[in-house]
């Protein structure tokens, strides 16, 4: 007998999740109901149609994501973002969990280190709050060398590092909660653009910038709750034309702008920010840590190749894998196990389409599947994404076996599991992709059958996933991706602590 894994375990954390807010239920994780207390206290007034739709988005996560899921104040930023449409809310949710995990976002305040570069030029910071209690971002963005700043570190760095400010942003949300007593969500940017000429509509630093704008609106939507763009030259319309297509609606809506000194006046920045924080180089008497930028020295920009190998750097420090799947191409990953009751432990998450998940044993080496150049087989499986190892002539019970019942996972749905090995030698994970049975009883196919049949074949699922090998003795019952519970946006889930109590290793016979 197998010691039986479940398909959907969670860690057993070596310390308890750190919770920044008291539980949001008022009984039970499956309650239909949040405490009264805790919705003024942390998420602010909400109609009862806007409580119910927080509830079920929430208990759906905790149903699909068995691991980290967002907090009530990020499910909430995206119900608002999405004007409480559930469906659009779970679907950019999903999207925004797959990056996170993909890119270790819940790691980045922790491990990003910010080169010495960007401490001396990149001209933005945080600076106490505003009249509401937001915190208050300052970035003096006419003095930024962004064409230096991208010749030396690379778009990549400088995203990492706008993420890190994101991620800053919603622990000092948080903090501000708790000083303030009600609920701060997003926070207040001031924009300087006091120096902002022609040099800044450098073509690769507006590609940059519309990148970001796109990521963060993405991925934090309604954290900004308001942006002050102080000083705008005669060159800002030029910029605001490029760049405001690419700002949704409501967003734009929290925009002031000012030309000149017209931010001195009635209006301007003391209806926001009180004066003892407003900045020195504003006419304020508080004291601005920002750097004041400058251009970035020429000796230091590198080369095209130099920042390219650069970048795959930081893209290869990401430990999840991602494939497409498509239907008769199926994704395998081949686990050598030398020690018997070895634990492979698997995290994936299914975008756009439905798989269906299994684990095979064979004592020998499966070999990758060789394919035809003009073959439909090949032209299904795009190269670098796609591994299939189990040839078509091996049997089924013979050349090789299944070791765990085949698990159907939808769309959206984040999966974890375990198993415990019961001898040495070949495990193939497979991912497949699952397709509804036809509903019509005529073995004739009708022509838009089988023009679904291409439409469906023709768009792949993908599935991003990461596995791993532990001995018996390591196995805690999860993987890496459920390490940190100290994220500003991510919390262990009411299921996932609910199983850490009595998280069992199940079996399964051959």
């Amino acid at each position: 007998m197998f010691i039986r894994s479940l398909f959907r375990f969670t860690r057993r954390m070596k310390t308890g999740p750190v919770l920044s807010s008291p539980p949001a239920w008022t009984s039970n994780p499956f309650s239909d109901k949040l405490d009264t207390d805790y919705i003024s206290r942390y998420l602010g007034n909400l109609t009862p149609f806007q409580e119910s739709c927080l509830i079920r988005l929430r208990l759906w996560l905790q149903e699909t994501h068995k691991g980290k899921i967002p907090k009530d104040q990020h499910v909430l930023r995206f119900l608002r973002s999405r004007d409480f449409n559930l469906e659009k809310a779970k679907e950019a949710l999903c999207q925004t969990l797959t990056w996170r995990k993909q890119h270790q976002i819940d790691f980045l305040l922790d491990t990003w280190q910010c080169p010495q570069l960007l401490q001396d030029y990149y001209t933005g910071g945080w600076h106490h709050h505003d009249k509401d209690g937001r915190p208050l971002y300052i970035l003096r963005l006419g003095q930024m060398d962004t064409k230096g700043l991208v010749r030396v570190l690379g778009e990549e760095t400088l995203m990492r590092h706008v993420l890190s400010i994101n991620e800053e942003g919603l622990r000092h949300c948080e903090e501000n909660t708790k000083i303030f007593g009600k609920p701060i969500s997003c926070w207040t940017c001031l924009v300087d653009l006091e120096g902002l000429n022609m040099r800044h509509l450098w073509r690769p630093g507006i590609k940059a910038l519309l990148r970001t704008i796109e990521l963060v609106g993405a991925n934090y939507p309604e954290t900004l709750g308001r942006l002050l763009i102080l000083r705008a030259p005669r060159v800002f319309p030029v910029l605001w034309t490029l760049v405001s297509p690419f700002i949704d609606e409501n967003t734009r809506k929290k925009f002031l702008i000012y030309a000149g000194n017209d931010y001195q006046g009635p209006g301007g920045l003391v209806d926001y920010i009180n004066r003892d924080f407003i900045p020195d180089f504003l006419g304020g008497d508080a004291l601005c840590d920002v750097p004041e930028g400058g251009l970035v020295p020429k000796p230091l920009y590198r080369t095209a190749e130099e920042l390219e190998n650069e970048e795959v750097k930081l893209w290869n420090e990401a430990i999840y894998k991602s494939a497409s799947v498509l239907k008769g191409a199926p994704h395998e990953v081949l686990i050598e196990v030398t020690e018997a009751s070895s634990v492979i432990t698997w995290d994936f998450d299914v975008w756009k389409g439905d798989v269906i998940f299994s684990i095979y044993h064979s004592r020998r080496a499966p070999q990758p599947v060789k394919r035809d150049g003009l073959s439909a087989h090949n032209l299904a499986c795009p190269a670098g994404n796609n591994v299939q190892l189990i040839d078509r002539s091996w049997m089924l019970g013979q050349d090789y076996s299944m070791v765990e019942t085949a698990l159907t996972c939808r769309e959206g749905e984040s999966v974890q599991g375990s198993h415990v090995t019961r001898w040495p030698g070949f495990y193939i994970l497979q991912w497949r992709l699952h397709s509804s049975p036809s509903s019509t009883s005529s073995s004739r196919p009708r022509v838009d059958d089988v023009l679904a049949s291409l439409q469906v074949s023709s768009h792949k699922c993908r599935v991003m996933y990461f596995t791993e090998v532990l001995r018996s003795t390591d196995f805690r019952g999860s993987m890496s991706s459920l390490e940190s519970s100290h994220s500003a946006f991510s919390l262990l889930s009411a299921a996932t602590s609910s199983s850490n109590q009595s998280q069992t290793e199940s079996s399964i016979s051959r």
